[in-house]
């Protein structure tokens, strides 16, 4: 505890620092590039070789597939919401952090 307090200002700057550029690095590497991505590519391929499996078919019964578009999509934009709620979390956390290391304290 006599650490934490002797040094309390370096570890704040330090873990605010910390925080800033971790959440800098997340928000730039994770956010999705413009273009089509690997996922949508294997995507549009399957459903190309399904068409071609049914057009063969003939008169084959057909098999109701269940639609999971919707909830692909619906999961996928949440998982990109969670992606920037951290790091707007984690920017926030950091900025507080290096404040208060820079806020003089009275002796």
């Amino acid at each position: 505890m006599e650490y934490f307090l002797k040094h309390k200002i370096i570890i704040f700057r330090t873990v605010g620092v910390m925080l800033l550029f971790v959440g800098f690095v997340i928000h730039f590497w994770v956010t999705p590039k413009k273009g089509v991505s690997e996922i949508d590519i294997a995507a549009a391929n399957v459903a190309r070789m399904e068409a071609s499996v049914k057009g063969h078919g003939g008169g084959a019964a057909k098999q109701h597939k269940p639609d999971t578009s919707k909830f692909v999509e619906e999961f996928k934009n949440t998982q990109a919401k969670q992606r920037q709620y951290l790091t707007i979390l984690a920017m926030i956390s950091g900025i507080g952090f290096l404040g208060y290391s820079f806020i003089p304290k009275k002796d």
